[in-house]
């Protein structure tokens, strides 16, 4: 997947004009072009591309216009790369990689608690192949792959699947809980992974390229809405009667 950067970049790049930092945030998330589950994406677009201005100068690949816009540097200049530019460049991606872990493990430990109030069994996966927690009650196993993320413009929240892991675990026994983290508060769309193949099929939720796909979740007077179909999804929200 791309870094923040990268995303920019290609961004920028296709627009051919100045953007704003949120606006290359948003479309870098509705395109899924960029999978974070950072709480804060738009302002560490910000943070990355300021960075990457400050430590390279004329070298970097973004020019600022003031007010928060960006372009593309079309006077880049060539930069020798060093052991120590690479390390710094390592640094910033393993900081924005661990607050996208942490807010993932989060997420696992929140439905394992919500499982455990319904008497299930569970436990996390130590690998993630596309299964996070497995979870037993009445002597049936359940696995389950839980997505955390932050509303974006207050509405919308972005998620990916792998097409490889949900290709791998499909059938009947395997559910999909987003996690909708909002103000310290979490929901929880629960949606058996046959659902998710259906809207797959429909069109629901697109496919961004031959890895993966994308589900957007727009809150819209108190409905629960996927994709531009904006298919309404309420019916699932906290309803964990459905894991059976």
């Amino acid at each position: 997947m791309n870094t923040f950067k990268q995303a920019a970049v290609l961004i920028l790049k296709k627009s051919n004009s100045p953007l704003h930092y949120k606006e290359i945030t948003r479309i870098a998330l509705e395109d899924g072009i960029l999978v974070t589950e950072g709480a804060t994406p738009e302002l560490t677009m910000n943070s990355q591309i300021l960075r990457d201005i400050k430590g390279k100068k004329d070298g970097s690949d973004f020019v600022k216009m003031g007010g928060g816009i960006f372009s593309i540097n079309t006077g880049k200049k060539d930069l020798l790369e060093t052991p120590e530019s690479i390390a710094i460049e390592k640094a910033q991606q393993e900081e924005i990689s661990r607050d996208s872990l942490f807010v993932g493990k989060a997420g696992e430990f929140l439905v394992c608690g919500e499982l455990l109030f319904r008497n299930f069994n569970t436990s996390i996966m130590t690998v993630d192949s596309g299964i996070d927690i497995i979870a037993t009650k009445d002597n049936r196993f359940f696995g389950v792959q839980v997505k955390t993320g932050h509303p974006y413009d207050k509405d919308s929240y972005f998620f990916n699947i792998r097409k490889a892991a949900f290709d791998r675990h499909s059938h009947s026994s395997v559910f999909y809980i987003f996690v909708l983290r909002n103000q310290g508060m979490s929901e929880y769309l629960i949606v058996p992974a046959h659902e998710i193949e259906r809207r797959v099929c429909e069109g629901v939720i697109a496919k961004i390229d031959q890895k993966s796909y994308k589900v957007k979740i727009k809150v819209e007077n108190k409905k629960y809405l996927l994709g531009s179909a904006k298919q309404d999804m309420t019916y699932f929200l906290n309803n964990w009667a459905l894991v059976k």
